[in-house]
């Protein structure tokens, strides 16, 4: 097949999430290679016309979609997908729909919310009215603000937490964050347990559970606050990038919890309604119950990112991953 690699527009200057792009599409175009196939890349921007008329140009069989942003913008990330299906053209990941659902992650938790899939309580967001501000449920406590849209942990460090508030505190800080937040922005109850990143891959006797990864908060203090900001993930020189590792060994004692947090993945598969492959990320608070994050529909597929590491724990090729990944993408024979 022909298959043309969709990935963000990025030059040499932008942030390191966001050249991480590149580094997706590099792999991604080496696994296709390997596969057979013909591949040609295409930087998506705002111009969604350009796009199209290249895919036809290129008598594309089908897109592989990268695309986490289109104009800098998260919330965008469901343009392509939108595009491709009035083309009539098959691409890889979560459908449209999918996409924009799990991508607004105060949309998700409603979503969440009413399938009876655990969510920490959230307020917000700012602006916006899609979200929920049940006061009751929520009560005081720490919470955690977050962009509604961006994703890779933009925007989120020490200054995210908020200990010892009520809802009616929270709801004005938000609006004076959202700037610095890709311009939207919640707060969501803080659960300051464990940390669980479970992937799943598309197989045709459905979804394969990869192994779960659990963050590991090595030498933090008391006063570090628990959670995968920005510096963790981006900053090479920061203590949070050396000290966040993940772990794929547990205890006996531990087969419960990972056999719910695998089904709770499985759950998320099915209610929104995901192709190809993903990622859950669960919190698990003091009694030991899990909670559901985020649902990334397209998750980072960079080889030293958490979805590899699942594959290479589960050994899994990350050639033959891609491989289920377009299998799942093209109608049945």
């Amino acid at each position: 097949m022909h298959v043309a690699i969709v990935h963000d527009a990025v030059g040499n200057t932008d942030a390191p999430d966001a050249r991480d792009a590149i580094v997706q599409a590099d792999a991604v175009a080496r696994a296709l290679g390997e596969l057979g196939h013909t591949v040609c890349r295409i930087a998506c921007s705002l111009n969604l016309l350009a796009v199209a008329a290249e895919l036809r140009s290129r008598q594309v069989d089908l897109v592989f979609n990268l695309v986490e942003s289109v104009g800098g913008q998260g919330r965008l990330i469901h343009l392509l997908p939108f595009c491709l299906d009035a083309l009539a053209m098959p691409y890889s990941g979560a459908r449209a729909e999918a996409m924009m659902l799990t991508s607004s992650k105060t949309m998700a938790k409603a979503w969440m919310a009413a399938g009876g899939i655990p969510t920490p309580a959230w307020v917000g967001p700012w602006p916006g009215t899609d979200g929920r501000r049940d006061e009751a449920a929520c009560g005081r406590g720490t919470w955690i603000v977050k962009s509604v849209w961006e994703h890779a942990s933009i925007g989120l460090g020490p200054q995210s937490l908020i200990p010892n508030a009520g809802p009616q505190e929270i709801s004005p800080q938000l609006e004076q964050r959202a700037a610095e937040l890709g311009g939207a922005c919640f707060a969501e109850h803080f659960i300051a347990g464990r940390e669980f990143n479970l992937s799943l891959l598309a197989h045709p006797e459905g979804p394969q559970v990869l192994p779960p990864a659990e963050i590991i908060f090595e030498g933090y203090t008391p006063e570090m606050p628990r959670i995968v900001d920005y510096r963790a993930k981006w900053d090479q020189s920061a203590f949070e990038y050396h000290h966040t590792p993940r772990c794929f060994a547990f205890g006996a004692s531990d087969a419960g919890l990972l056999a719910r947090l695998a089904g709770l993945a499985l759950r998320c598969w099915d209610h929104f309604g995901l192709r190809g492959y993903a990622r859950v990320d669960f919190r698990v608070d003091d009694a030991g119950a899990p909670w559901v994050l985020e649902i990334n529909a397209n998750p980072c597929l960079a080889p030293d990112a958490g979805f590899a590491s699942a594959l290479t724990q589960a050994n899994i090729p990350y050639t033959d991953a891609i491989g289920r990944i377009v299998a799942a993408s093209l109608p049945p024979a």
